[in-house]
């Protein structure tokens, strides 16, 4: 190991947060964790955090070999979490062959995380042109031309596909919805709340589906 990478992993190791935010206790949380989770976002809405509906999606192949990337959350009920992307993306096929995942949110202002684990279904075409229609028409266009996940040659390449979908749909109006384009949901089987607390100490609460019963809630130690 040279030293300059010697003293990148020094001073990596040497981080420390010192915490002193409030606790998580059972008795202040709402039973239902959809509603639980709606008074986070809501905390880190109205702290003006940048991009709160940023999570890390994990998936798997066929094989189990993972992959993580950021996503951004569009859709939140009871039904589950909801996101949008390119269905032949490395996610879409990993989600095809094993339609299980992770989402991570992490508010690091609020010293919050919010862990959900589940199984994935893709949302109704309704749900995905509905959504479509609200992106900005660049997006749109955007979404045509990338082949996402697929190698390509430069950046030439891509800009070149751009220009050809603003000649083939001028209009913002007219540029459909990708047949290979849309939503998934994940429906959550464990959500997990977690609250930074002193000397590494935190709160950690799990709600768990359980059949025939609803959510169990449980504490985790840290």
């Amino acid at each position: 190991m040279n030293d300059d990478r010697e003293d990148l992993t020094d001073a990596i190791s040497q981080l420390r947060v010192t915490r002193f935010t409030n606790d998580l206790d059972e008795s202040d949380i709402d039973p239902d964790p959809f509603v639980q989770f709606d008074r986070w976002m809501r905390d880190a809405l109205d702290t003006k955090l940048r991009m709160p509906n940023e999570m890390t999606l994990a998936t798997a192949d066929g094989q189990g070999r993972p992959a993580a990337r950021i996503v951004l959350l569009k859709g939140v009920d009871d039904r589950g979490f909801t996101f949008f992307t390119n269905y032949e993306s490395r996610k879409g096929q990993h989600l095809a062959a094993n339609p299980h995942a992770a989402l991570v949110f992490f508010w690091a202002e609020l010293e919050r995380q919010v862990n959900v684990g589940g199984h994935v279904e893709r949302a109704s075409v309704e749900e995905s042109e509905a959504y479509w229609r609200t992106r900005p028409p660049e997006s749109r266009r955007a979404a045509w031309a990338s082949r996402q996940s697929e190698v390509i040659q430069n950046r030439n390449e891509l800009e070149e596909r751009v220009r050809e979908i603003e000649a083939r749909w001028p209009d913002n109006d007219d540029i459909p919805l990708p047949a290979y384009w849309g939503g998934f949901r994940l429906i959550p089987e464990t959500i997990e709340f977690w609250q930074g607390r002193p000397n590494r100490l935190h709160d950690r609460l799990i709600y768990r589906r359980v059949a025939d019963v609803g959510w169990l809630i449980e504490r985790l130690s840290p």
